[in-house]
């Protein structure tokens, strides 16, 4: 064994970059110093649009700070900037977390306060953060969460759909086969969901929960906090009809569908045969199940095995 570097060695920590003298921000025009903040991780907030959506915390933590981990520091410094902070950034995103953890980690052991931020809104939410966060309480070190903007909390705040219980997925399965079939998996979740998507995904999406699911309510926000913000509300079919006529919107995309009937009747033999066929003569068994069991709650595989049974009797019969 050699006594030389080995892959056991932690990697070589890199200097942060010098904080500014006299670190300060600029609110309303006022000009304030910066004052101190715990070592440790902070975990800011920031806004998913309106630059005024941040706290007079999130703020001065972004200045005192002595270095900001951004997902795309040209984002990120577009907002401090706004704010007179020139506190010195550093790039931490999903292509190089791997590689900058350990390092990262080994600065805040050594006692340095750093704030995490995303693009847009809340930390964690669709983004690598969480590893960071959870290596750094894992080793005992200080987390401190700085709250404020969140696309899931605004466009629940807006839908009109029940709050009370809500399921954030994230975004679907890219193909649609795949996003069927999670979207029937969520199907008996008894909250509203919410996802986010692409503009130039959104219509597939809505026609294959519309498929899945059938006709509940839901809402489409689009550009959340910003100058051409809307909300458009009806049921998950009207919604994918209307965005098929139109061409797919442009922007930031939450969607959000409210949750199953409460207290849907039993479903009896002859109505799942009925449901199963109707579902049967556009979509294939597979699809149809997924369908069905969504609708009804029924358990998937309980209908996927009396949709073979159908499909084969049917194919019998012809």
């Amino acid at each position: 064994m050699t006594t030389g570097d080995s892959d056991l060695d932690p990697p070589e920590p890199f200097p942060l970059p010098a904080a500014a003298p006299g670190a300060g921000f600029t609110v309303l025009g006022l000009r304030a110093e910066a004052q101190r903040i715990d070592p440790g991780l902070h975990v800011v907030a920031t806004p998913i649009g309106n630059l005024g959506d941040i706290s007079f915390r999130a703020v001065r933590t972004l200045a005192a700070a002595d270095a900001v981990l951004a997902e795309d520091t040209r984002v990120t410094k577009t907002l401090l900037a706004h704010y007179g902070i020139a506190t010195p950034l550093i790039a931490y995103h999903e292509h190089n977390a791997a590689a900058m953890r350990p390092q990262l980690l080994g600065r805040l052991r050594g006692g340095a306060a750093l704030a995490l931020v995303s693009d847009a809104g809340t930390p964690l939410i669709s983004d690598p953060g969480f590893k960071l966060v959870a290596e750094a309480t894992a080793q005992g070190l200080p987390v401190t969460a700085v709250p404020g903007a969140s696309a899931v909390l605004a466009a629940l705040m807006v839908a009109g759909l029940p709050t009370d219980r809500f399921f954030f997925e994230g975004f679907l399965p890219a193909r649609s086969a795949a996003r069927r079939q999670r979207i029937a998996e969520l199907g008996a979740v008894p909250g509203t969901l919410v996802f986010y998507e692409s503009a130039r995904r959104v219509i597939e999406t809505l026609g294959d929960l519309a498929a899945v699911l059938g006709s509940r309510d839901a809402a489409v926000a689009r550009e959340l906090t910003k100058k051409f913000e809307t909300v458009r509300r009806g049921t998950l079919g009207d919604l994918a009809a209307a965005f098929e006529a139109e061409g797919p919107p442009r922007g930031e995309i939450v969607l959000l569908v409210g949750p199953p009937e409460a207290g849907a009747p039993a479903v009896g033999e002859a109505d799942l045969d009925a449901k199963l066929r109707g579902a049967m003569e556009r979509l294939s068994v597979k699809d149809a199940a997924s369908v069905v069991s969504a609708e009804t709650g029924l358990a998937r595989r309980q209908v996927y095995a009396r949709a073979i049974e159908l499909a084969s009797r049917q194919k019998g019969e012809g």
